[in-house]
C-alpha cells in the first residue's frame, strides 16, 4: 500500500533522527539495533523445529512470545522475567546467535517481512496480526512513551507516518500481505 508514496531509502548502513531513530539496513529501516546483530539475523540458518513468531510491530508479539513458552515449558512459568529474551529471543535485536543459543523447544521473536526472514520449509512460522487501527494506537504510544525512540510528534503526525510506511518495519498492510500470500 505504502510503496506508492515511499520516499527514498537509503541504501547503505546509515541512521536517522527524523522522525524518530532509526537504521537502514539494505534501505529498509529498523530500530536502534545494532547493524550486526541484525545481518546476523538475516543470515540465520533455521534448523528442523526451529518456531517464528512473526508480526508487525505492536500486534501481539509478547502475548504469543508468553504463551508458546508456556506451551514449551509444559506449563511451568519463568522462575525470572529476567531470562525471558534468552528463552524467546527477539532475533532481530540481538542477531542469530540468540537463536542458536536458546534452549529448545522455544520461538524466535521477528518483525521481519517475508522477503527479508530467513526460510526454511522444516522451520514453522507463526503470523500474528491485529486490527491496523489498534497496531497504530499502541505503536504511537510505544514511540512516544519511550525516550530512545525519540518520536516527539501527536498522533496526526504519527498516523501520517504509520500509513506512509516511513516507520520502522515499513509499511503495515505491505508487511500483512507478503506474509498472508505466502500462508
Amino acid at each position: 500500500m505504502a510503496s506508492q508514496t515511499r520516499m527514498e531509502r537509503p541504501q547503505e548502513e546509515e541512521t536517522s533522527s527524523e522522525p524518530f531513530l532509526s537504521h537502514y539496513v539494505n534501505g529498509f529501516q529498523i530500530p536502534m539495533f545494532p547493524h550486526g546483530n541484525f545481518r546476523s539475523a538475516l543470515e540465520y540458518k533455521p534448523i528442523p523445529g526451529d518456531v517464528f513468531i512473526v508480526t508487525y510491530p505492536k500486534c501481539g508479539t509478547t502475548w504469543a512470545q508468553q504463551m508458546l513458552v508456556l506451551i514449551f515449558r509444559q506449563g511451568e512459568p519463568l522462575e525470572s522475567q529476567k531470562g525471558f529474551n534468552d528463552v524467546s529471543p527477539f532475533m532481530d535485536a540481538r542477531g542469530g546467535k540468540s537463536a542458536e543459543d536458546m534452549p529448545r523447544p522455544n520461538a524466535i521473536k521477528t518483525h521481519l517481512p517475508f522477503r527479508l526472514i530467513p526460510w526454511s520449509e522444516e522451520a514453522k512460522y507463526i503470523y500474528i496480526a491485529r486490527n491496523p487501527k489498534d497496531c497504530c494506537v499502541s505503536y504511537f504510544h510505544h514511540m512516544r512513551n519511550i525516550p530512545h525512540k525519540g518520536f516527539k510528534g501527536n498522533f496526526d503526525e504519527f498516523f501520517e507516518i504509520f500509513m506512509t510506511g516511513k516507520i520502522h518495519y515499513e509499511d503495515y498492510f505491505d508487511h500483512l500481505m507478503e506474509w498472508y500470500e505466502h500462508s
